[in-house]
């Protein structure tokens, strides 16, 4: 529900879009034909973008959202402060999404970005401890 998050866009919203948006040009959904888009923002202000990687065995694909966190954790940043995703719709993370950003940063704030929007309309925030209420780390 639009205006009901505490979430805030970061300053660096723009290019978490801009990239986010690019980075779904690049999805590979033969299967669905849904080109989904993410990119996500480090605490060190460094961004990283993924999108969603289909497989005719539908278990095995990669969601944008994890493909992005992904990358930003193959360069060492597990630091993520912000993730953007991008579609035409309401773009809101699958569970398994939810719970894989969840593990980085309970307090993420989540840019929802609808494509039927203009690429400056500032997009939906929430906080991802709102989508996920009840989300879980195990301590080690």
């Amino acid at each position: 529900m639009p205006g009901v998050s505490n979430a805030a866009l970061p300053p660096q919203w723009h290019d978490l879009v801009a990239e986010s948006r690019e980075a779904r040009s690049h999805a590979y959904a033969p299967y669905s034909k849904f080109s989904v888009g993410a990119a996500v923002l480090t605490q060190a202000g460094n961004i990283f973008s993924g999108c969603n990687v289909e497989n005719a065995s539908y278990g095995l694909t990669i969601c944008a959202e994890r493909s992005a966190a992904c990358a930003a954790i193959a360069a060492g940043q597990q630091d993520i402060v912000a993730v953007c995703i991008s579609l035409t719709g309401t773009p809101v993370p699958c569970g398994t999404c939810r719970q894989f950003l969840y593990e980085f940063n309970p307090a993420m704030t989540v840019l929802i970005d609808d494509l039927n929007k203009a690429e400056d309309a500032e997009p939906e925030a929430v906080l991802l401890s709102e989508l996920l209420p009840r989300g879980f780390r195990l301590e080690g």
